[in-house]
């Protein structure tokens, strides 16, 4: 039987994939933020940087057609230093990119390997803790990441930049990544730990594609992907822009905006797992405690159609942060049903094919993003579609399933 929620063990591991996921979001965003300095260095136009957006989207979107299932066959043990170990070496090799050429293929190597992060960190979460814990430790794990973000991805990364220039702040937090890889390795549990499922390699075997892409699942938790995703994609990548194109602002004056909308974002997440679990305490159903969040999120995010309207950016601001943490509240419980429904052994797997569905999804809007703007046609329609994404979302998810059942553990996943 699985222990209590929190023990040192569990505390440590959470740590870990918190600090884990605040050098993949770093990694990630280092482009985004640094947008207006790299065009100007490097003669970008709005459509080559939609590019670049979009191939780091494909690259990890194929990618996670594999992954979800590597992780599946090596264990979260060994996929967490694996996957920050590979995406820190791919930022440092942005670093030496000057051509649209290095650069694509730059984003399309960190694209591919930061695929590990989600399968992985979701395998980790099924792994330790019970099911009814782990919508609650997967909003808490997203929360601080979100807050520890918030706070110093928006502010680290312009300075760094300002200070030592673009390419050293690659080089900076790749390093940082293969720093954490030493610490899993003299931190982490090992496979002895009492507070961590093992998976038997015969039951990692059994994954066979067949049983995850017949199931209603998993194409549940795809869908729900690709309508909250794309979304989150787009803010990520294109609010640095907006800000800049619509209101003005400099990289230095939407450093704080972006870091109060990711503030917004971590406190969804930590609603987000907190809100399902107090409702099924108070006698609600499964089913009715994860589609009530999802629906409450979808209805949140409604008003960022308004966004590119509103006289001032800290509406705008005010606006953006709602949606984020709508979000946040919506991916939380879309991860957290896939492991309602799915058995633990399949966990990575399904995980997988939800992301890559996502990405597949946030690639067409960063393309399709980077060539309306240059078309002179605005942010209006990308807002227009934001606002019910999420809505259609939900409508999906409850097409598909009805009634949410929780599967019960896979006995040889569990330790006695």
């Amino acid at each position: 039987m699985k222990s209590s929620m929190w023990t040192p063990r569990t505390r440590l591991i959470v740590f870990m994939l918190i600090t884990a996921s605040l050098l993949n979001s770093a990694d990630r965003q280092i482009v985004s933020i640094l947008k207006p300095m790299l065009q100007e260095d490097l003669n970008w136009t709005d459509a080559d940087y939609g590019h670049l957006a979009a191939v780091f989207q494909f690259s990890a979107a194929i990618a996670l057609l594999g992954t979800g299932w590597l992780v599946d066959r090596i264990g979260w043990r060994r996929a967490n230093p694996l996957g920050v170990g590979s995406w820190s070496i791919a930022a440092i090799i942005h670093s030496f990119a000057r051509t649209m050429g290095e650069f694509t293929l730059a984003r399309a190597t960190l694209g591919a390997t930061e695929a590990m992060g989600t399968p992985t960190n979701i395998k980790t979460i099924a792994a330790v803790f019970r099911n009814e814990d782990r919508s609650l430790a997967l909003g808490t794990m997203s929360a601080i990441g979100g807050i520890a973000g918030a706070i110093l991805i928006p502010l680290m990364i312009p300075w760094l930049a300002l200070k030592f220039g673009w390419a050293n702040t690659f080089v900076v937090m790749g390093a940082l990544g293969l720093i954490w890889v030493a610490a899993w390795y003299a931190l982490a549990p090992g496979k002895g730990s009492e507070h961590a499922a093992h998976v038997n390699p015969t039951a990692a075997d059994r994954v066979r594609w067949r049983d995850v892409l017949s199931t209603k699942g998993t194409w549940a938790v795809a869908g729900g992907k690709v309508m909250s995703d794309m979304i989150y994609w787009f803010l990520l990548f294109w609010m640095p822009d907006l800000f800049n194109k619509i209101f003005g602002l400099s990289l230095a004056q939407y450093a704080v905006p972006l870091a109060i909308i990711h503030c917004c974002g971590a406190f969804g997440s930590l609603f987000g797992g907190w809100l399902p679990r107090q409702l099924m305490a108070r006698g609600m159903t499964l089913n009715a405690a994860r589609k009530g969040s999802l629906l409450l999120a979808a209805l949140l995010v409604t008003p960022i159609f308004f966004v590119s309207s509103v006289p001032s950016y800290w509406v705008a601001t005010a606006i953006l942060g709602l949606a984020l943490g709508a979000h946040q509240v919506f991916s939380v419980n879309i991860f957290s049903l896939a492991t309602d429904v799915t058995p633990s052994r399949q966990v990575g797997t399904v995980i997988g094919i939800g992301a890559f569905c996502g990405n597949m999804a946030g690639t067409a809007i960063l393309q399709a993003t980077g060539m309306i703007l240059t078309a002179g046609i605005g942010y209006g329609p990308l807002l227009a579609l934001a606002s019910v994404s999420y809505l259609l979302g939900f409508g999906w998810v409850h097409l598909l399933m009805p009634k949410i059942v929780a599967v019960a553990p896979d006995p040889e996943l569990l330790e006695p």
